[in-house]
């Protein structure tokens, strides 16, 4: 294993909040204007230091990467029909009586209000609940990007797919004449 400086191992431990070298390297003190450069080469360089303290930190932590994508499918695969009942009348009513846990994980927000409807003899205790889940498309695009699905990267090609073409006319107006450049 190699010898890291101190500035090192903070550039390993900051690349580890958000996997960004640059911003790495800009929290471990190197400059702005070189941190792209040196977070790219020291996260290349300490590839293995770098997978270790992860291994470390998911020990420490017991927090695995399955752990997190099977929270994420919870939310990505839940299902609206798993938390109503449809009334002979078609109107659905929240029933959480038989949810499970991995259920009961992709609701993110519960609104239970009670209140007297009408006046005198018609008055009616009313209790309304309301419930709202987690972001279905965010934890479904979260698990494609973790599976390898979607492109983050901007690939440009030019007509059809083929190359862009980068060759460069120039006409100098004072003699008329094209160089190519």
């Amino acid at each position: 294993m190699t010898k890291l400086t101190a500035k090192q191992k903070c550039f390993i431990e900051e690349y580890l909040i958000d996997l960004n070298a640059t911003q790495a390297a800009i929290r471990a003190s190197y400059s702005p204007k070189t941190a792209y450069a040196k977070g790219s080469e020291m996260a290349k360089r300490f590839a293995v230091e770098i997978a270790e303290a992860q291994a470390n930190r998911s020990k420490r932590t017991q927090i695995t990467q399955d752990m997190v994508l099977n929270e994420l499918a919870k939310i990505g695969f839940s299902n609206m029909l798993d938390y109503v009942s449809v009334t002979n009348g078609g109107d659905p009513v929240p029933d959480f009586s038989k949810l499970t846990r991995d259920q009961a994980a992709a609701i993110s927000e519960v609104t239970i209000e009670e209140y007297t409807e009408g006046r005198g003899d018609d008055a009616e205790r009313v209790k309304r609940t309301k419930f709202k889940l987690s972001d279905k498309r965010a934890a479904l695009v979260d698990i494609g990007r973790h599976l390898g699905m979607f492109k983050d990267k901007l690939e440009l090609t030019g007509a059809d797919g083929n190359p862009i073409d980068l060759n460069l006319k120039v006409v100098f107006e004072n003699e008329g004449k094209e160089s190519s450049a």
